[in-house]
């Protein structure tokens, strides 16, 4: 049997408010190796809730997330927030990239944040991501002298800086025109085939969720279809 990477065991999430509003119901969800997930549903069912919640960078008011079943439940923050640098990768529809920073600097930051590597190897590493994404020759320049697909591509190589099993997506491609949706998606692809990791991706792009390995769809923040891949493939 696989190991699971992430499990959502019946998950919910309430905005308090005079007026409690749920985001996320009852969710039981797992997330294997080397997957590729898509993640939809109509506008405010709780997609990108549901992904925060997977990612701890939200908490269940009910329910718990393991992450390769480690219970994140009743963690100290700092030890979640080491956790979530350790294991998994953020990309989000705006790439938000540090302006004063160039690329190479972007894509160390997570690095540093871990403190496991020497800034000499943090570099190396940082400069070897960029290149393996094609952005190699650009790594001086700063976010605002590249293309909108390509922050997106360095976005997707810091996500990667840590080694991370898992890579969550909000909207990757979201705020992207047709060639460079086709150039993110493409390289997300490749995360998963070529490096052998999993990719879970929220995404309103029917055309591209198709194209995934597995569509987990959410209603009213509810879990109502979960088409799987053959995980014996």
């Amino acid at each position: 049997m696989s190991e699971v990477l992430i499990e959502a065991r019946n998950v919910t999430r309430i905005l308090p408010g005079v007026v409690p509003t749920t985001l996320v119901q009852n969710v039981d969800l797992k997330i294997f190796p080397r997957e590729f997930v898509a993640i939809t549903g109509p506008s405010g069912s709780g997609k990108s809730s549901l992904l925060y919640l997977l990612g701890l960078l939200d908490l269940p008011t009910e329910g718990e997330v393991l992450i390769r079943g480690r219970s994140t439940a009743n963690m100290a923050e700092e030890e979640r927030a080491r956790l979530r640098l350790a294991s998994l990768g953020f990309v989000f529809q705006f790439h938000f990239l540090l302006p004063e920073f160039t690329l190479t600097e972007n894509v160390a930051l997570p690095m540093r944040a871990l403190g496991e590597l020497s800034p000499q190897e943090i570099r190396e590493r940082a400069e070897g991501l960029l290149e393996s994404l094609g952005l190699g020759e650009h790594r001086h320049k700063r976010p605002d002298q590249i293309s909108g697909g390509q922050r997106q591509r360095v976005a997707v190589a810091r996500a990667l800086a840590n080694e991370p099993p898992v890579v969550l997506a909000d909207e990757p491609t979201g705020s992207l025109d047709s060639k460079s949706t086709e150039q993110v998606f493409s390289l997300l692809r490749s995360v998963v085939d070529d490096r052998g990791k999993t990719v879970v991706a929220v995404t309103h792009d029917l055309e591209l969720a198709n194209r995934m390995d597995r569509r987990v769809h959410i209603v009213d923040g509810r879990i109502v279809a979960d088409d799987e891949v053959d995980r014996a493939a």
